[in-house]
Formats: C-alpha cells, structure tokens, sequence
C-alpha cells in the first residue's frame, strides 16, 4: 500500500464532484465537523459506555468516550505524521492530514453501537442465534442473502453500515464521508462469513460493495474474494490504540469514583506502567496535591501520555510490515515490557471487578430483556405486516427505515437500524410504552 493514494479526500456518494483542489479547511477536518454535529452523534450522550446512566456521579458515556478517544489519536496521529514526513520528504502525500483523518474516525467509530453498551450487541447477535429470531434463517438464506450479519452483528459493522446507507428519503452516500476516514473505522476488514462466531466483523453483505470501492481507490490489499476480506488499512490501528488507551484506563478512574477500586489501588494500577526512577518523581509531585481527584487526573495523564508515544513508535517501527498487510497485531500488544504488563494488569482487575460489577451486570440484564422485547416485538411486526397492530407499530417508526422492503433480510436491518440507533432512555420508554407499563398523560 502507498500513502499518496491511501490518504483520500474523494467523498463516498459524491465521487463525481471531486476534485484535487486543495482548501483552508480540508475535507477530513469537514468530516469531523460533519460528525460533531450530527444527531447520531448527540445521540451518544444517552448510551451507556459501561457504567448505568444517569447517576450522582458523573462516568464515562460514549460520547465522552469518543470525544476522548479523538483527542487521544489525533495526539499518535501528530506523532506519526511528523515522522512520515521526515522519513519521505518528498512525498506528495498529505501527512499532515492523518491528524484529522484518525480523530474524525474517532469520532464516528461508536456511532453504530446499540443502546446499554456492549450486552446490546450481545443481546441482538444472541436474538437471532438463540432466540425468536432464529426462525428467519430459511428464508433470509432463501433470498439468498447473509445470515451471518445477524447472529455476529457488531457495532463495529453496523458504524459503517449508519456512515454509508442511504436511508430513505437521505442523500446518496449517507454521511458522505472521506474515503480514508471511512476505511479508518473498519476494524475488523472481512465479512461476517468470517466471523466465526466472535461477533466481530467489519461490515454487512448489504455495505461489502461500497467497501470493495473504498478498498480498491485506497490501494487496500484483498486477502482474499469470497468470502472477502481486506489487509488492515493503517490508519485503522491508531483508531484502535487511541481506543484501546481510552476506554481501559478511563473505567479504572471511573471505578475509582463508584468506590469499586479503592485510592491505594488506583494509584497503584497506574503508577505500575513507569519504572521506579519514574514513579518516585512522581510521588513527589503527588505530595504537592491534597485533592485525590487531581492525583489521579496527574497519574491517568502520565498514562495516556506514555502509551500515546509507545503505540505511535510500535507503528514507526512495523511501518513497512503495516503498508504490506502483514501486521495485524493491535499497537498496544506491541509496546514494552513494563507498561504492556502494568496495561494487561489493567485488563485482569477490569474483567475481574469493574465489568462483573453488580451495577454493570444490572444494566446488562436489563438490556437484554429491553432490546430482546423490541426485537421481538418489531420482527413479528415486519413479518406480518397485515395484522392490525403490526400496522400501528409499523407506523410508529421514522420513514428513513426500510420496514416496508420487499426483502425480509432489508426489512430486519431496517429493524436494527431503528433499535441500535436508539439512546438507552428512548429504548427503555418505547420498552414500557409497548408493555403498557407507561401511558401517554391523558
């Protein structure tokens, strides 16, 4: 792969428009503000990150997260980029956009993420291979479309799926995007057929053109065709480490104020990544801070910023294996001895006290029975459509979701549209509306 033709500023949707003209504001830094304000993204104010929202103590929701997780890329990104430039200085590719481009991708790589966090992509892969859902397979199979979409459904997939359809009565393109930042959120390049089972994929048969385009104007090496699947675009590992730093080191803090992890071992977790030399300066400077909110704010920024420049030097250093399509190991996997061992520490107690956490198991349990009453609900509803109260539910969703296609294997996406694209409070209130357990006021 060649950077000139990897960084794109060609738009999905209106490739016949572009031009090579160069602009004060450029089309990556567009598409972030393209991003910023749209309404999927507000959206994300209302999706649980991990931790029940609303509460008295303010935790990360995913719109804090990918705020943050923007913030944190574009810092590898401006690393990487410096260092390219100086490596080839006579590229004519625009180095200095890579910034823009990973912290845009930043943005959006949630945005497909259904309600109650991650129990939500459980709960409607496990509708379909375990569930009610489970009796759509003949037919979708006989339509001869891909049942691996549902039973591996990720949100990974479905950002992409939510940054390109066109929905009715929407632009061509969907949100138009750069074709480099679209690439940047493809995590997982290869079809659901490759799934295997781990519900991570990067993208539905209903997309896999649109991303064959994407992968042939970027140079993106093909694994193979069928079922296909893409070597890594390199952008896409600096959106996984800017994520993969985020949300791990920013649950411990978050756990610290649910009194989950206590200050001892907060501190402790954190101080693990630095070498003694390091952390005994550290501790002095910890000695000048009474308040335990700012020490934890002081080490979490040591943190981050210490993986930031360890992830960035592993992708200078793999640069040429990246651009072959033969690495494909996540940054953070990568860096030295001291810090990856202090972040694995991180992962264990995360799995151990954080996500099996009374209050997270709650939100879970909860999800599932919310989005698998909805699910339900809605798929008796496309599959009947004639019945009376298939009719007046039918009504209730927005025109832009396709619940009226001819095709079954539309019609269910169009039903996933519509639920993953729900806030946690939304999905709850249509949960009770439908149960009867709330009523309009009269």
């Amino acid at each position: 792969m060649e950077w000139q033709r990897l960084l794109s500023s060609k738009r999905f949707g209106m490739e016949e428009f572009h031009d090579d003209r160069r602009h004060d504001r450029t089309d990556f830094q567009r598409d972030y503000d393209r991003l910023i304000f749209s309404s999927p993204f507000r959206r994300l104010q209302n999706k649980t990150q991990v931790f029940p929202l609303p509460g008295s103590v303010f935790v990360h929701n995913r719109l804090t997260h990918s705020l943050e997780v923007s913030t944190v890329g574009r810092s590898i990104s401006l690393i990487i980029s410096k260092a390219l430039r100086k490596k080839y200085p006579d590229s004519p590719a625009p180095f200095e956009e890579i910034g823009s481009i990973v912290a845009a991708a930043c943005l959006a790589h949630d945005l497909g993420n259904p309600p109650f966090g991650h129990s939500g992509e459980k709960a409607i892969s496990t509708y379909f291979s375990e569930g009610e859902g489970s009796i759509l397979r003949d037919e979708i199979l006989k339509e001869g479309r891909r049942w691996e979409d549902f039973i591996n459904f990720d949100g990974n997939a479905n950002s992409i799926r939510l940054l390109t359809h066109q929905f009715a009565g929407r632009r061509k393109g969907g949100f138009v995007m750069t074709y480099s930042t679209l690439a940047s959120i493809i995590k997982y390049p290869f079809s659901s057929e490759l799934a295997n089972g781990k519900g991570k994929l990067g993208f539905f048969e209903s997309e896999e053109q649109g991303v064959i385009r994407i992968a042939e104007e970027l140079g993106m090496h093909r694994k193979q065709d069928k079922p296909l699947e893409l070597a890594r675009y390199p952008l896409v590992f600096l959106v996984e480490a800017a994520d993969d730093i985020c949300y791990k080191i920013m649950d411990i803090e978050d756990a610290h104020k649910l009194h989950i992890f206590t200050t001892e071992k907060t501190i402790e977790l954190f101080m693990n990544f630095f070498p003694p030399e390091r952390q005994a300066k550290m501790r002095k400077v910890l000695d000048l801070v009474n308040d335990v909110n700012e020490q934890l704010a002081y080490l979490r920024s040591n943190v981050i910023g210490l993986l930031v420049e360890e992830c960035a030097q592993v992708f200078l250093d793999h640069e040429e294996e990246i651009l072959a399509g033969t690495f494909s190991t996540p940054l953070i996997k990568k860096i030295p001895e001291q810090p990856c061992n202090a972040y694995r520490t991180c992962t264990d107690y995360s799995i151990k006290y954080i996500y099996k956490a009374k209050d997270v198991l709650d939100i879970e349990l909860a999800g599932y029975r919310i989005i698998g009453l909805l699910l339900d609900t809605l798929i008796n509803a496309i599959r009947n459509p004639d019945k009376a109260y298939s009719q007046l539910l039918l009504s209730r969703v927005p025109d832009q979701y396709e619940v009226h296609s001819e095709s079954l294997y539309t019609r269910t996406l169009a039903v996933l549209d519509y639920i993953s694209g729900m806030t946690d409070i939304y999905a709850l209130d249509l949960y009770r509306k439908i149960t009867g357990m709330s009523l309009p006021a009269v």
